[in-house]
């Protein structure tokens, strides 16, 4: 009995492996064996940095509003705690945005709490 390839799938999984891989540099973006291990790096990384970017951003807001709560003579920790403390849930993304766009609101805020 003759030997069954299922010579369509193959080529299929291989088309959409280069195809992924399409715009990488040198052998990686047309030689499968090493096209398929550049897509599968790059796709770890992107998982990876799809959690690394939300860790990012945290940072920055906190930079931001720590920068912010120093003008007005608190800390980043202060401000955090007395805002818990009055039961004022603002998120950090949003009180980094106030920081930075509308001054006017963020000093608002801050004289509530004080």
């Amino acid at each position: 009995m003759p030997r069954s390839v299922n010579s369509v799938a193959s080529r299929k999984k291989r088309k959409k492996i280069l195809k992924q891989s399409k715009g990488y540099f040198g052998r990686r973006k047309n030689v499968w064996t090493v096209a398929k291990n550049a897509v599968e790096k790059a796709l770890t990384y992107a998982y990876r940095d799809r959690r690394n970017k939300k860790r990012n951003f945290r940072s920055l807001w906190i930079t931001r509003i720590n920068a912010a709560a120093r003008l007005h003579g608190l800390t980043y920790s202060e401000l955090i705690s007395k805002l818990k403390k009055n039961n004022i849930e603002i998120n950090r993304k949003v009180l980094a945005d106030l920081a930075m766009n509308n001054p006017i609101a963020f000093a608002e805020i801050i004289k509530s709490i004080k």
